[in-house]
């Protein structure tokens, strides 16, 4: 009897771990990190967010990261609203600061993501201390620069940054007989990449407005790379199931849409599968009063044999 009851009690075991077990790793996106929200399309963790933005953004101790080909980026803020990102490069020049030696990351997006990201149109790049060799000068009919002022904001205006004090004469003008200049300001619809080594410019600053208004000078620029993404794909999925309290993720072997519905997964919103949640929830049940049936068959074990 013993032999039996101990059988019994194995198979009754075998069967309560695995429910117990796949109900409590339901999956869930993490949404935030520090003091920054992660919502869609971006996610942390794989399966998670809009499959156009996977493997993009790294929590790292409490530190949003941004990671393209050209290198990571600490990411300052997501406006949602705006749909943007603002981005700091540690080795980006600034007003305060110019640094040299070809260091900074510059940026440059995989060919697959460019419809999803791309730098806003008021996002200033300003190159500095470029080879006369530069792709930048290449093409262009009696010598003319492709630089210019993007969107108010150019090299003419930041030459008066305190950091210019330390480079030293500036070389301006329309053209570069005597050399290119130290700055040439573009656009990033313009070149399409900012690569620091191809380019053969020794650094680079990045600054953006968001004010209505012309700002008075380079010392109220906000410096940083905004980045405009955009979404590709059925937002009507994503609304529908958020609408039913799932959270909007995609399958990583198809890159499928999914409504994540914490312990399953649904192809449409959290309400199509309503009768899945009362199996799995009701399955968690019997198993617990099978362990406890087990726990009083064990006790009583004794006075059986």
């Amino acid at each position: 009897m013993a032999c039996l009851l101990m059988f019994i009690l194995l198979v009754l075991f075998q069967a309560i771990i695995p429910v117990v077990l796949s109900h409590g790793n339901a999956q869930t996106c993490r949404s935030y990190c520090g003091n920054l929200t992660v919502d869609y399309p971006f996610a942390t963790q794989s399966g998670c967010g809009h499959p156009g933005f996977r493997d993009l953004l790294f929590c790292i101790n409490d530190v949003l990261m941004f990671h393209i080909s050209s290198g990571s980026y600490r990411v300052l803020d997501i406006d949602y609203a705006y749909q943007s990102l603002t981005l700091h490069d540690p080795h980006m020049s600034t007003c305060d600061s110019i640094v040299l030696g070809g260091r900074g990351n510059g940026f440059v997006v995989e060919q697959w993501r460019s419809p999803f990201l791309n730098p806003t149109t008021d996002n200033v790049f300003l190159l500095i201390e470029c080879s006369p060799e530069s792709p930048l000068f290449e093409g262009f009919p009696g010598k003319h620069l492709p630089c210019g002022n993007v969107s108010g904001m150019g090299c003419e205006e930041y030459y008066s940054c305190p950091a210019w004090d330390i480079i030293g004469p500036k070389r301006v003008g329309p053209v570069y007989g005597s050399g290119p200049p130290e700055c040439c300001a573009v656009s990033f619809e313009a070149i399409k990449a900012v690569n620091l080594t191809k380019l053969g410019c020794q650094g680079y600053s990045s600054a953006y407005s968001l004010a209505p208004l012309r700002l008075s000078g380079p010392d109220g620029w906000s410096y940083g790379i905004r980045v405009k993404y955009s979404i590709q794909g059925n937002e009507a999925f994503c609304k529908a199931c958020e609408a039913t309290g799932g959270t909007c993720g995609f399958d990583i072997d198809g890159n499928s849409d999914l409504c994540m519905c914490g312990s399953w997964n649904s192809t449409s919103n959290c309400d199509s599968v309503h009768s899945t949640s009362n199996r799995i929830r009701w399955t968690f049940m019997d198993a617990l009063a099978g362990l406890l049936m087990t726990e009083i068959i064990w006790r009583n074990l004794p006075s059986l044999q």
